[in-house]
């Protein structure tokens, strides 16, 4: 019997010998997969610290790239910003040059006619035959023709010779004066102030009606002068209420508002465009209309 045992004992020792075996073999394969695997993730590690390191440096190029093309930006748009401004103050020195080159040159055809109208018709050196007992002969030789201005006198003396005779008060030598200088020199710059000075000049003699027509040759003479033209609109309306002519007069004060929102004119049109309605609602028509 313990001979039996010791054969089982002996078989069973030589059966487990190869199991322990295999097993620290397939742990030992184990242990080398898993350092394997501790290698590859170290150099994945290292890989996303480099690729992290690489989007750092890219984005702050980007950020700074970003920066300078917004400076770039903001310096194109000021450089256009700045050429619109030299652009818009050359247009207008061109258009102030413009408009002394045309009063220089109606200032040059006015004293060519006034040469041409002085020139003598008799021999040079030869004194024209003034009869010494008329008393107007010497006043005829030097006063300028009626209704026109004197010979050689500039644009702009003219209209400052009728503007004065206008404020102070000398309202028919200033329509006077006025009404040669818009003769002589139709397309000067002050010309619409001329006309509007006309029509100021009676309405202040209390000629509503040449007022009236005066104020309207404003506005269609001289489309373009937005100053003067929303003043006349305004003293149009005055004129027709002068006249009675309130439907006029409001149709005038409306121009005012819806033309000229921003002219010195427009708060006092409109105050009496308020004016009107209100006396027309406290003041309604006889027959209920």
């Amino acid at each position: 019997m313990k001979t039996q045992a010791a054969i089982v004992l002996a078989l069973l020792a030589l059966t487990a010998a190869p199991a322990s075996a295999a097993a620290n073999k397939e742990h030992l394969q184990l242990l080398a997969e898993i350092r394997m695997l501790q290698e590859q993730n170290a150099q994945l590690q290292g890989l996303i610290g480099a690729l992290t390191d690489t989007l750092k440096t890219v984005s702050t190029k980007l950020d700074d790239q970003a920066a300078v093309n917004r400076k770039a930006m903001a310096d194109q748009t000021l450089a256009v910003t700045n050429m619109g401004d030299n652009v818009r103050v050359l247009r207008e020195k061109t258009d102030e040059t413009n408009v002394r080159i045309s009063s220089v040159s109606q200032e040059i055809e006015a004293l060519r006619q006034a040469i041409s109208s002085t020139q003598p018709s008799q021999p040079v050196g030869v004194p024209p035959t003034v009869n010494p007992t008329d008393p107007n002969a010497a006043a005829a030789t030097s006063q300028p023709p009626a209704g026109g201005l004197p010979p050689g006198i500039s644009p702009q003396r003219a209209f400052d010779t009728s503007n004065d005779d206008y404020t102070a008060g000398r309202y028919d030598l200033a329509i006077q004066g006025f009404q040669a200088y818009l003769q002589a020199f139709p397309r000067m710059a002050n010309a619409a102030d001329a006309q509007y000075n006309i029509g100021m000049s009676y309405y202040n003699l209390g000629k509503w009606n040449e007022a009236r027509d005066a104020f309207q040759k404003v506005i269609t003479d001289y489309p373009q002068q937005t100053r003067q033209v929303s003043d006349a609109y305004y003293k149009l309306g005055m004129s027709f209420e002068r006249l009675n002519q309130v439907d006029e007069a409001k149709k005038a004060y409306e121009a005012v508002v819806q033309k000229y929102p921003g002219s010195s004119a427009y708060a006092l049109a409109n105050q009496a465009l308020q004016r009107l309605n209100r006396r027309e609602e406290d003041d309604p028509p006889a027959d209920g209309s």
